[in-house]
């Protein structure tokens, strides 16, 4: 039987988790604003920047970015600004200039918040059942509720982004909160039970890892969620995080949740291409994005 959304959240130990601005610096940057945002989520309090157009006239199409691990703790949400190695550019400038407003929060452990090891957290919650993951959506979802309540956001227009931890965090929020309304995730999308197989899980964090996760649900099982929501899917048939017969079980999975609406699950593969956006992916993504929310 299908894993539902309820049971999802079960696994997940996922925390409908309160959300309150203490504190935004607003930064102009010429054509486009940069807002330095503190967020309280539950107890803790957690750095967001967000991006958006120079000039508002009317409520904007917005996007939840999910940033991405690469072992750098201490970047966290400036990727949003800075970009990484792995990216064609920083995303930040180019959504606000494209007209959507965009936020992204540091995630547990990372950026302002990597006080503490991802190693120490993760075992500490597996003792009790629970996962880094299932605390990293929760704050996720906590950030989504602050973007919704937002005057200068649409919020029948959110989508969703994310490479890598970032593509995992964006889908897997997807099939949990029918908030957003179409998601884009690349690099990370795959079968993890195939992974297990390979040999190829152990390249991804312990903050993954979900207790008793794979006797329920997989990569494509959990993406079905999302459907008949627009769900845009680029990887690299190079990358040793997502090999090619994982992506294929889990593809497999997916489409036929997509069997009355196909044209809504697009799915890009590129030969040779690793662990990294392509300047195609990029294209498509803001093809996708204008599609289902401009």
């Amino acid at each position: 039987m299908p894993i539902t959304a309820s049971r999802f959240r079960e696994l997940l130990g996922f925390e409908d988790r309160g959300v309150t601005r203490l504190d935004k610096r607003v930064e102009p940057m010429g054509d486009y604003v940069v807002e330095h945002l503190q967020l309280r989520i539950g107890d803790a309090e957690v750095r967001g920047i967000l991006t958006r157009p120079r000039e508002i006239a009317a409520p904007l199409p917005a996007i939840l970015y999910g940033h991405s691990h690469g072992g750098r703790y201490d970047v966290g949400a400036r990727e949003l600004l800075d970009g990484r190695e792995y990216l064609v550019s920083p995303l930040g400038p180019v959504f606000a200039r494209a007209g959507y407003v965009t936020l992204c929060i540091d995630m547990p452990v990372f950026g302002e918040r990597a006080n503490v090891t991802e190693s120490a957290t993760a075992k500490a919650l597996l003792w009790y059942g629970r996962s880094l993951f299932g605390e990293m959506l929760s704050d996720h979802a906590a950030a989504l509720t602050y973007l919704a309540g937002r005057d200068d956001v649409d919020v029948s227009r959110i989508g969703a982004f994310g490479l890598s931890m970032g593509c995992v965090l964006s889908y897997w929020l997807a099939a949990l909160d029918k908030r957003i309304s179409a998601v884009a995730h690349l690099c990370c999308f795959a079968d993890f039970r195939t992974m297990v197989e390979l040999g190829a899980h152990d390249g991804h964090g312990i903050y993954l890892t979900v207790p008793g996760l794979l006797k329920e649900a997989d990569g494509g099982s959990i993406a079905a969620l999302i459907a008949p929501r627009p769900q845009l899917i680029c990887v690299g048939e190079a990358d040793h995080l997502s090999p090619p017969q994982a992506v294929a079980r889990a593809m497999d999975e997916l489409r036929p949740a997509y069997a009355s609406a196909p044209d809504r699950l697009e799915f890009i593969s590129e030969p040779g291409i690793g662990h990294e956006e392509t300047p195609s992916m990029r294209a498509a993504v803001l093809r996708f994005f204008e599609r289902y929310l401009g």
